[in-house]
C-alpha cells in the first residue's frame, strides 16, 4: 500500500530578552550551573512572578513576522508535571490562549513549488532546565539556570509532507525570527528546539495516521536524517498489516535511530489550568499597530534592495540574505570598501568557506568586516596579489591578525619589480616555445598559461598585470 507523510513541528525558541520571563535572573547561556536563579524561578514557596514586558514585546514581533493573528485578551495556565528540571512542578504556558494563531510562512515543495505551512498558534511559556547526565549513567545532575527563560513556541498544522520540507521550513522559520530579531535560534546552543509530529496515511484518505513525537534533534540534518527513519519504521509497520503506537521517541544520532522513551502523552494528562498568580495580558491597538510598524526589513525586502541598490545579481542577494548577520557583515564592509559585487564575490567564496570550516556564524568570528575591506583595498593598491589574497585570508581568519600585519609578516608582498620580473619572464619563455608560438600564430589566449607559470615561479607574489605586459612585450618583440 502507497501512503501519504503527515507531518507538524513545534518548535522551542528562547526570546533574546536580559532577563527571564518572570523574575529578574539574567537569561544567558554560559554561565556556572545553578548560577542564574532566585527563589522566584526555582518555585519556593510565597513567591509571585512578574512578566517581563521586553519578552511579550519579543513574542509579539514573532507573531507579526509569522503572519499571526493577535489576541488582544491571553492569559497564562499552568501546565502540571512533575520531573527534576521543573522545580515548581507545573510550567507557565499560554496553554488556551496564544498571543498569536492563525499564521503561515511560504517554502519551497520538493517540486520547487511556493507551499504555504500555516501556523497554528504562537504562544510565550517558560523554559525548563537542563538535564546533565554522568558519564556511565549511574547518576543525573540538574541546572536550572535555563529555568524560567522566556520561549516561544511555534505549532504548524499538519502541513508538511516531506523530511526536506520539513528542514526548508525550520530554515524559513530560523531566517525570519533572526531578522526579526526576537532570537539568535543557535540550534548547538539550546536556542532553537524542534520536535516533529509523524503519521502515515493511505493516500487519499483525510483521516490522520496513529502519531509518534520526535525529540532530540539537534541539527536541521538530523530534523531531517530522524524523520526519514521515522517514516520507514511506519512504513514497515503498516505494510506488515499492524499498528503504529502512539509514542514519543529520542533520536539517537550516534546509532542513527530512534528509541522510544514513553507513550505520548496528551493535553489532559497535563490538567492545564489558568495561573491564579498572574493577571491577563491585555494588549491595546496602539501596541500592536507600533509593534508591526517596528517590524525590522526582512529577508525578501533586504534582497530586493542589494538588487536595486548595490546591482547585484538575484543569485547573490539570496545567498547574502539567507542570513541576517552575513547581510549586515557584507553591508558593513561596503562601509569602507564600496565595490558591490567584489565584496559579495568574497563574501560568497573565500569567507563562507572560513565560516563553514570552523562552524560559525559571520558575527561569531574576529575577521570583521573592516578587515575585509582591507584585504581587497590591498589587492586593489598591488601590495599582493588576488592568490595571496586568499592565503592572507585564512591566515588572518585563523589567527585574529589584521591582513596587512600577515602579509609583513609572512613576506607576501606583491613583486612588482621590473627588473626582477624580467628575469623569469625571459625564463618562462625560453622554457615554453611551443606555447609562445601559438601567441605568435594568433593563439593570444594562450597568454594565460604562460603568466601562470610566472606566477608559479613567484609563489604567486608576482604582479600579474605586470607579467601579461612583460611576456607580451617580450614574444612580440
Amino acid at each position: 500500500m502507497e501512503f501519504e507523510v503527515v507531518i507538524g513541528l513545534e518548535v522551542h525558541v528562547e526570546l533574546q530578552t536580559e532577563s527571564k520571563l518572570f523574575c529578574s535572573c539574567p537569561n544567558r547561556f554560559i554561565s556556572e550551573p545553578n548560577f542564574n536563579t532566585c527563589p522566584v524561578c526555582l518555585g519556593f514557596p510565597g513567591t509571585l512572578p512578574q512578566l517581563n514586558n521586553e519578552a511579550v514585546r519579543q513574542a509579539l514581533t514573532a507573531s507579526l513576522a509569522l503572519n499571526c493573528e493577535i489576541a488582544y485578551f491571553s492569559y497564562f495556565d499552568r501546565k502540571n508535571y512533575f520531573y527534576p528540571d521543573m522545580p515548581k512542578g507545573y510550567q507557565l504556558s499560554q496553554y488556551f490562549e496564544p498571543i498569536g494563531s492563525s499564521g503561515y510562512l511560504n517554502i519551497e515543495d520538493d517540486n520547487g513549488r511556493p507551499k504555504k505551512v500555516r501556523i497554528g498558534r504562537v504562544h510565550m511559556e517558560e523554559d525548563a532546565g537542563k538535564l546533565v547526565h554522568a558519564v556511565g549513567g549511574d547518576a543525573s545532575m540538574v541546572d536550572y539556570n535555563r529555568v524560567g527563560v522566556p520561549l516561544v513556541e511555534i505549532v504548524t498544522e499538519p502541513d508538511l509532507r516531506s523530511p526536506g520540507e520539513s528542514r526548508r521550513y525550520l530554515e524559513q522559520l530560523k531566517r525570519i525570527l533572526q531578522y526579526a530579531r526576537v532570537s539568535d535560534c543557535k540550534m548547538e546552543e539550546g536556542s532553537l528546539r524542534c520536535d516533529a509530529n509523524i503519521s502515515l496515511r493511505p493516500i487519499g484518505n483525510q483521516t490522520l495516521g496513529s502519531k509518534t513525537e520526535l525529540k532530540n534533534m539537534n541539527s536541521f540534518k538530523a530534523v531531517e536524517k530522524s524523520l526519514e527513519h521515522e517514516i520507514k519504521r511506519q512504513y514497515d509497520i503498516l505494510n506488515r498489516g499492524e499498528e503504529v503506537l502512539s509514542q514519543t521517541l529520542r533520536w539517537e544520532e550516534d546509532k542513527q535511530e530512534t528509541i522510544v522513551m514513553r507513550g505520548k502523552l496528551e493535553a489532559h494528562d497535563y490538567r492545564c489550568f489558568i495561573d491564579p498568580e498572574l493577571a491577563p495580558l491585555e494588549l491595546t491597538v496602539e501596541q500592536v499597530e507600533k509593534a508591526r510598524s517596528a517590524l525590522p526589513e526582512m529577508a525578501e525586502a533586504r534582497a530586493a534592495r542589494f538588487i536595486n541598490d548595490y546591482g547585484l545579481p538575484e543569485y547573490d542577494a539570496g545567498v547574502l540574505t539567507s542570513s541576517r548577520c552575513l547581510a549586515d557583515y557584507f553591508e558593513t564592509c561596503l562601509d569602507s570598501y564600496n565595490n558591490p559585487k567584489v565584496v559579495s564575490n568574497w563574501i560568497m567564496g573565500e569567507f563562507s568557506a572560513q565560516l563553514n570550516n570552523v562552524g560559525l556564524e559571520a558575527d561569531q568570528c574576529s575577521f570583521r568586516p573592516k578587515e575585509l575591506a582591507e584585504l581587497l583595498q590591498m589587492i586593489d593598491e598591488g601590495v599582493i596579489s588576488g592568490k595571496i589574497a586568499k592565503e592572507v585570508l585564512e591566515k588572518a581568519f585563523q589567527s585574529g591578525k589584521a591582513p596587512r600585519t600577515v602579509v609583513e609578516e609572512e613576506g607576501l608582498l606583491q613583486i612588482s619589480d621590473q627588473s626582477e620580473l624580467q628575469a623569469i619572464v625571459e625564463k618562462v619563455v625560453n622554457e615554453n616555445p611551443d606555447s609562445v608560438e601559438k601567441y605568435r600564430s594568433g593563439t593570444t589566449k594562450v597568454i594565460g598559461f604562460l603568466v601562470g607559470r610566472a606566477m608559479k615561479e613567484t609563489g604567486g607574489k608576482a604582479n600579474p598585470r605586470l607579467v601579461n605586459e612583460l611576456l607580451v612585450k617580450k614574444i612580440e618583440e
